[in-house]
């Protein structure tokens, strides 16, 4: 031990308060626990402050001035669409309460837990180091810390001043242009968005479609969705070099073809756990590991917990707050079920909106089941009739056919992630595809396109 250390005995030491890690140090502290929880930036995490808040704000602003561009009456309003910083600056300062933490920070330490400011690392079992300070915890660590944006090796791409999701949601000028490198749910969000306020956009994605872990009709449709905003899309398309001359971007692509230009470059190629700065070789794990691996009560050994991002579940903050119930309930002592990923459920933000649950169709006959699928398209139903322009969507169900119950299920539309909802219960409580058809669909809603799908099962 260093002479200059300070060692803090603690009940648990939570490293990283984003929404599942600050769930988890305020239940606990409220529960009675000495509980110290570490964030090295802000307390709330990437959700309200980067990504989930602000980022659909900007998204629900653009599809504003989307609608009303259909309207013939109201598409004067769409002059706004130039006015960025009055629009999507605003709503993003107010979202996140002008990027002020102490909200949250005040309503940790109100629960009676104790915040540090800090970068923390592992430095042994149930302990956390914190500059010279260290804590050493009675009953365990639970690390939430997240993950960084995935930078490629795109030569010459390190110091220039490409941006990240962050940089895009902070921006208070819109450029006049932009490419987005990368083509999954935050490529595709935020290019729709920047194309709605009058930027242009282009976007460059490795595989051959958008969203290549959704399915196939996912891709096809925001394909088509930024085509109708002026979005360039390029699939199967990858970097060879970028360079900035002060001024704007240039990105060389590999193969022929003219490079692209643009005034900013914004970089969505995923994102990953630094398990190395965490130190978690310290307690045996593997520091170059692609994510925590962790049994069904959120324990990654002994005395040492795992929630969200860095659990390589998924990076949504429902995982996050969906394993921080089950650690905290484990470090209680309580009973409770482990945790199931069979119907993990996730939204991308384009309008129209692309909802999934558990497995495509592709996963699952990878998995080696027996499957029956069916595809119908929204405007089959009386509501997507009605809805009109910006109705185009679709159901997907994919069917274990051995079992007869659902295994996965794409719901696209003006509405998609709402109408999830069902699909997810159906895929979740494993509901007999014969008792799902046989229920009451309300009409005239989008959801009654689920029962016409069950009926093209067959």
């Amino acid at each position: 031990m260093g002479t200059n250390e300070q060692v803090d005995v603690v009940d648990v030491v939570v490293v990283g308060l984003g929404p599942g890690g600050e769930y988890i140090a305020g239940t606990l502290a409220e529960a009675g626990l000495d509980v110290v929880g570490i964030e090295a930036e802000l307390v709330g995490g990437e959700c309200p402050y980067w990504g989930c808040v602000p980022s659909k704000m900007m998204i629900r602003a653009g599809n504003l001035l989307a609608e009303a561009g259909r309207v013939p009456a109201l598409s004067g309003t769409a002059t706004v669409a130039s006015d960025w910083g009055k629009v999507a600056g605003r709503i993003r300062d107010e979202a996140t309460d002008d990027w002020d933490d102490r909200v949250a920070a005040d309503r940790l330490v109100a629960k009676g837990g104790r915040l540090v400011r800090g970068r923390a690392r592992l430095s042994g079992v149930r302990r956390v180091s914190v500059g010279d300070r260290v804590f050493e915890a009675r009953r365990g660590v639970v690390l939430a810390t997240g993950t960084r944006p995935r930078i490629p090796p795109v030569p010459g791409l390190a110091g220039t001043p490409y941006w990240t999701n962050r940089d895009a949601v902070a921006a208070k000028e819109l450029p006049a242009s932009l490419v987005v490198l990368g083509g999954g749910a935050i490529g595709v969000e935020l290019a729709q968005v920047f194309a709605r306020f009058t930027c242009e956009v282009t976007v460059v994605e490795g595989q051959d479609r958008l969203l290549s872990q959704e399915e196939p009709e996912a891709g096809e449709l925001a394909a088509r969705a930024l085509a109708a905003d002026g979005v360039t899309v390029r699939t199967a398309a990858r970097a060879r070099r970028v360079s900035h001359d002060g001024t704007a971007f240039t990105v060389e692509l590999e193969g022929d073809g003219a490079p692209l230009r643009a005034e900013r470059l914004l970089v969505a190629t995923g994102r990953y756990a630094d398990l190395a700065a965490l130190g978690v070789d310290t307690v045996g794990l593997d520091p170059a590991a692609h994510a925590l691996p962790t049994d069904g009560q959120m324990r990654v050994g002994e005395g040492l917990w795992a929630v969200g991002d860095v659990t390589g579940r998924g990076a949504f903050t429902h995982v996050s707050m969906y394993q921080a119930e089950i650690a905290v309930r484990d470090i209680l002592g309580q009973p409770g079920p482990d945790a199931d990923y069979r119907a993990l459920p996730r939204v991308t933000f384009t309008d129209p909106e692309i909802g999934a649950v558990g497995l495509t169709e592709r996963q699952a006959r990878e998995r080696g089941l027996r499957v029956r699928t069916a595809v119908v398209p929204l405007s089959s139903s009386t509501r997507g009739w009605i809805h009109g322009a910006g109705g185009e969507g679709f159901i997907k169900l994919v069917e274990d056919a051995d079992r007869g119950v659902l295994v996965g299920a794409t719901s696209a539309g003006p509405a998609g992630g709402e109408v999830l909802y069902g699909l997810n219960v159906a895929v979740h409580a494993e509901v007999p595809v014969a008792r799902l058809r046989h229920m009451i669909y309300t009409y005239p809603t989008f959801h009654r396109t689920v029962e016409a799908a069950l009926g093209a099962l067959g």
